[in-house]
């Protein structure tokens, strides 16, 4: 075998052995198959900023996720949609699909991104509904050129307006440990 060659395979090997090093972690949140089939795995790679949050989540809240997943699909968008999509609901409502909380309500804002009727998010049951919050959510993330390529934080926050713009990022890392586990389920 000659030298130059041989060189060649060890870099391969070399650099295969360390893309599953670092991948996997992430890759091991995948589902596992139960036919026996193999299951492709999108492996995120997440540059989450700052210190990052997690909550456990309960089956309603697994369910919003599901449903925000779907709805990103739907939309034809890739994973990283449902990435900011779902860190932004956790900043919002912690995956909780809120209806008005009262004194405690922030204005009118409802639902799972805390989306406002009267700044043209939707009627109440819109934006109650998760496919339709989602989907309003994506739609506006899709006008904020580059959003593919930035922070979770700016783009969310492009698309949200809030009060604590930097308050997306802590949920990156479950958000996209949350789409590696669910896309494919």
């Amino acid at each position: 075998m000659n030298t130059i060659f041989r060189k060649s395979m060890l870099s391969v090997a070399g650099l295969a052995f360390a893309g599953g090093v670092f991948a996997g972690p992430i890759a091991a949140h995948a589902a596992t198959p139960t036919d026996g089939k193999p299951v492709a795995v999108a492996v995120q790679t997440v540059k989450a900023q700052g210190a990052q949050s997690h909550i456990d989540l309960n089956d309603e809240q697994t369910a919003n996720v599901k449903a925000i997943i779907a709805a990103t699909k739907k939309a034809g968008l890739p994973e990283r949609a449902a990435v900011i999509s779902i860190a932004t609901s956790l900043q919002e409502s912690k995956l909780e699909n809120l209806g008005h909380l009262g004194d405690s309500n922030d204005h009118d804002s409802l639902g799972l991104f805390q989306q406002r009727p009267s700044s043209g998010w939707g009627t109440p049951e819109q934006i109650t509904d998760p496919e339709y919050s989602t989907t309003a959510f994506l739609k506006g993330l899709k006008q904020v050129d580059g959003w593919q390529d930035m922070a979770l934080t700016d783009a969310a926050q492009t698309v949200q307006v809030s009060a604590y713009p930097d308050a997306y990022a802590q949920w990156e890392q479950q958000a996209a440990d949350l789409v590696a586990q669910h896309w494919n389920s």
